[in-house]
């Protein structure tokens, strides 16, 4: 529509009423939208005539503003309402697929505990689904979807869920039962996207679509509270929100009649409110900013921040660490890296900051001062004549960093400068970056950055929109059309949003929405969907697509899915425009990579465009100069198209043996990357979204090391104790060791006969399983000091040249450091060599083992006894990580022999006992002797005569 069209437009409606027309179908996210599709039509206006169609597609009543279509041919179909006035509703070219798809999967999530859930899935029709399937408030399938799920089984389909992630698969643990299947499914924060698929079984020649499943993470959800008040922006303000980065689902939106709170996108919703006398009226309803972390909900009000959590409504100040006033601003982050790898101890959750200071949130209401912009000053080398503040914050796409505007001026009457610093919180310095804006002293500027590997950003105030691309050397203000200027004088900018797909819509507070797209630097008008008089908010909807959310005056919400897809087809079909490749694809299934030491990484992308355009592949990095990048393009023609090929392989080639500093080495040479992989020339219409994703060069804290052969389900789980003889102990102590034996530690012990000998083989495991046998030098030791054990390896059998490092050498030279600390990569020398080390004694055990050495440890005591063993690498060049395993053996044969002095007593007593019982004895029979000699036996009794 021209600029003329729209301005008598917009007087029109100024004066007659707001007027525009929907559409949409019985498809969640409009995922269906085909020639089997009912498409409903719906005009909002007072002027309606009648619907204007083509001839391929049939209308039920155009004479009804709401009505229903089908269309019987694919393609672009012109619809139009056709309205009593002046003819300037806009037209719509809507894209009909023909399409084979006309099933979906219905999911309902159960949490059967805090980590697993449970997913019933059936199968339905959206054109014969009941009301309670399209409005997914059902927990059970209806008839229709009951006997379509159990047709489509009988022919060989079911469902599986499979993980982007972790690449992980589920399988349904019972057959299809009441026309559903059940799933169960762990919660993992680092694998909650997720995808329902089924066999490749037609029923009627349709197929089922898949479905995204990301999973609802446990998050808290605040009651209602009787009683309470509620909590608002001032009167007439725009909607103000926040989500989670990593649950988009979970958001709070702040209204200037009330508070909200979902945890599904607004499918269900509470509302928020605070308790009586916590706060003024006039502070309850001067709501100018909020924000959302796993600790509660903080809200900024004059300048204080408060948090409502679960429990309680506190005010956060000098206790938290926090200025009692003056706060102006408070963000967390827009963008989700569940894995990174950070060498700092901890990451913001959220940023809070004043004109001169800069403070970081974290977990547990922790919070801390970062910087002040004293000492940005002196950072910046800026004159302390000048005049600078903090504008405004943001964290960037990197996990690890946030951005402040800073506004710089020496008069600050008229006009000020914005720069630019970004804060990397895991090395803590600052960076300034080559940009530079001015605008008038009372301007605000707000930013987001970009879902980039580069830092890229789009900024914004009330009227323009500004871009930084390709990190500072790509700025410019967006062009923008012509109905842009019109409307931006009866509105200002609401807010810009941006996905991960590179989609950008800037909406206006009228409800007016514009479109680019990420690397574009001009935007495009989107159809009216939402009258002026509703309050709305973009959002992302649990299944990663744009909705928006409807306010309305009297306190209730209405979430809409908006076609976004679509609507842009409508536009660029208008104006011809394409994308300038035909295909662009890579082998990047990943967001995460973690390269350990000897590891590499290789990628390619392939892009495929007509012969008379110039494109290419750009690659680009951003983080510390760490690794090395081999790279090899291929080319070819064929029939008008070209096809370029890229592989990268990005490794490290460093040695870590018998280095000065071992740990600085190590810690100079890890770290975290940015990489994007996108064509040289991008478009609108292009589908293919930026493919950004890191590569981490470190310690990958998923793996482990185990020793093979041990099996904890081989004895009994018990404690119990065992003394272990001073003379066997490393240190001879005075007295005897008791250990108490932890099941739990140490798992089941590999019980051996004294004459067998023993090699542990190392395995590498990680969160997917078994990896490979660790072929690498490892060193073991009996965790509780016993040395009566040895190996049947010399020095000399082994190869050594030079006298080996072994636990006595070790410990002499490290006597401050404990057992476990004393022999590792980080001093590990070879003796395969004459410039390493010193001639000795080779015929010394050689305590280092590898598999392929065939040393193993040997028993030189014949006796019984517990060695409870931790293994650790040895080879510097193996890993970042510390990788250590504990292993028990038990050793049977003969009984340990005794201690001489226990031996001695025990014998002593024995005979004192012995002598002792003589005695006894030899008095009691003589007095039994002394009895029956001098005593006759019996008494003989006589009669006594009377007289």
């Amino acid at each position: 529509m021209s600029a003329q069209g729209v301005a008598v437009l917009l007087s029109w409606l100024s004066c007659c009423g707001w007027a525009l027309w929907r559409y949409s179908t019985n498809t969640k996210n409009y995922l269906i939208f085909s020639t089997r599709s009912t498409i409903k039509l719906e005009y909002e206006g007072t002027l309606f005539s009648e619907w204007k169609v083509p001839k391929t597609c049939s209308v039920k009543n155009k004479r009804s503003p709401r009505t229903e279509m089908h269309c019987s041919s694919p393609g672009f179909q012109n619809i139009k309402p056709i309205v009593t006035g002046p003819d300037l509703e806009e037209e719509r070219y809507l894209y009909v697929a023909s399409s084979n798809i006309c099933f979906m999967w219905y999911y309902k999530i159960i949490n059967i505990s805090p980590n697993f859930i449970q997913v019933i899935i059936w199968i339905y029709d959206p054109e014969h689904a009941s009301p309670n399937e399209l409005l997914w408030n059902t927990t059970k399938p209806s008839l229709n979807s009951a006997i379509l799920s159990k047709q489509m089984a009988t022919l060989g389909q079911r469902p599986v869920i499979y993980t982007f992630l972790r690449r992980k698969v589920y399988f349904p643990f019972i057959r299809l039962k009441n026309g559903a299947w059940v799933i169960a499914v762990p919660i993992t924060t680092d694998d909650v996207l997720q995808e329902i698929k089924g066999n490749n079984v037609a029923f009627q020649d349709c197929f089922i679509a898949d479905s995204l499943l990301p999973l609802i993470l446990p998050w808290f959800t605040i009651p209602e509270t009787p009683g309470f008040l509620p909590i608002s922006s001032p009167q007439g303000s725009q909607l103000i929100s926040n989500w989670d980065a990593c649950a988009p689902a979970s958001v709070v939106v702040v209204a200037d009649v009330e508070t909200f709170q979902t945890n599904d996108s607004f499918h269900t919703w509470t509302r928020i409110r605070v308790p009586t006398g916590s706060l003024t009226d006039n502070e309850r309803h001067s709501v100018s900013d909020v924000t959302l972390t796993e600790d509660g909900i903080f809200f900024l009000i004059h300048g204080v921040l408060y948090v409502r959590s679960l429990t309680a409504f506190t005010r956060l100040g000098k206790k938290e660490n926090l200025p009692e006033g003056d706060i102006i601003g408070i963000t967390t982050r827009k963008w989700c890296w569940i894995k990174y790898l950070m060498k700092a101890k901890r990451r913001s959750s959220m940023a809070i900051w004043t004109k001169q200071e800069l403070y970081l949130g974290y977990t547990s209401l922790k919070f801390s001062k970062i910087t002040s912009t004293n000492k940005l000053q002196k950072i910046l080398n800026i004159s302390s004549a000048a005049t600078l503040t903090i504008h405004n914050v943001e964290y960037t796409g990197h996990p690890l960093e946030l951005a402040l505007l800073l506004n710089y001026c020496v008069q600050c009457n008229v006009i000020k400068k914005i720069y630019l610093v970004i804060y990397n919180e895991d090395k803590q310095d600052w960076t300034y970056q080559d940009f530079a804006l001015d605008v008038t002293v009372d301007s605000f500027i707000s930013l987001h950055f970009l879902y980039s590997a580069m830092p890229e950003l789009i900024l914004w105030d009330k009227k323009k929109i500004y871009y930084c691309y390709h990190n500072f050397t790509d700025t410019g203000v967006l062009q923008m059309p012509a109905e842009f200027g019109i409307v931006s004088r009866n509105s200002n900018i609401h807010d810009v949003y941006i996905d991960y797909y590179g989609n950008i819509v800037v909406k206006m507070e009228n409800n007016v929405m514009f479109y680019f797209k990420i690397n574009i630097r001009d935007a495009v008008k989107l159809h009216l969907w939402t009258n002026n008089t509703t309050k709305s908010f973009i959002l992302l909807n649990i299944s990663g697509y744009m909705y928006l959310l409807h306010v309305f005056k009297n306190g209730t919400i209405y979430p809409q899915d908006y076609p976004l897809t679509l609507e842009l087809q409508s536009i660029t079909f208008k104006t011809k425009e394409k994308c300038p490749f035909v295909a662009f694809h890579y082998n990047i299934f990943k967001v995460f990579y973690i390269l350990d030491k000897g590891q590499n990484l290789s990628i390619w992308s392939r892009i495929v465009y007509p012969e008379n355009m110039v494109l290419y592949i750009i690659v680009e990095l951003y983080g510390p100069k760490i690794l090395e990048m081999r790279e090899q393009v291929q080319y070819e023609i064929t029939l008008g198209y070209c096809t370029k090929t890229m592989t990268l392989t990005f490794f490290q080639n460093i040695n870590y043996e018998a280095v000065e500093d071992y740990f600085n080495l190590q810690y100079q040479n890890t770290g975290l990357l940015l990489l994007q992989v996108r064509p040289s020339q991008y478009g609108k219409t292009c589908p293919i979204p930026p493919k950004v994703f890191q590569i981490a060069v470190g310690c990958d804290n998923s793996k482990y090391i185990v020793v093979k052969g041990f099996n904890n389900k081989e004895c009994l789980p018990h404690d119990f104790f065992y003394i272990i003889e001073k003379s066997f102990l490393r240190n001879q102590p005075s007295e005897n060791l008791r250990v108490k034996y932890s099941w739990k530690k140490y798992g089941c012990p590999l019980r051996l006969d004294f004459r067998e000998k023993f090699q542990p083989l190392i395995q590498l495991y990680d969160d997917s399983g078994f990896i490979e046998d660790v072929e690498v030098n490892f060193i073991v030791w009996e965790i509780h000091g016993r040395n009566d054990y040895s190996f049947n390896n010399t020095m000399k059998k082994s190869g050594c040249l030079n006298e080996a490092q072994t636990w006595k050498s070790m410990t002499k030279l490290n006597k401050d450091l404990p057992l476990e600390a004393v022999w590792g990569p980080e001093n590990y020398k070879h003796c395969f060599s004459y410039a390493i080390g010193k001639p000795g004694d080779l015929n010394q055990p050689y305590e280092i083992i590898n598999k392929s050495n065939y040393n193993h440890l040997i028993w030189p005591l014949r006796h019984t006894g517990m060695y409870v063993f931790r293994v650790k690498i040895l080879d510097p060049n193996y890993s970042f990580c510390n990788l250590t395993a504990i292993f028990a053996i038990e050793i049977y044969g003969l009984i340990p022999s005794p201690n001489g002095y226990l031996v001695f007593s025990f014998l002593f007593l024995l005979m004192l006992l012995f002598f002792s019982i003589l005695i006894f004895s030899y008095f009691h029979y003589m007095r039994i002797y002394k009895q029956y000699i001098y005593e006759p036996i019996y008494k003989t009794e006589r009669k006594q005569k009377n007289y």
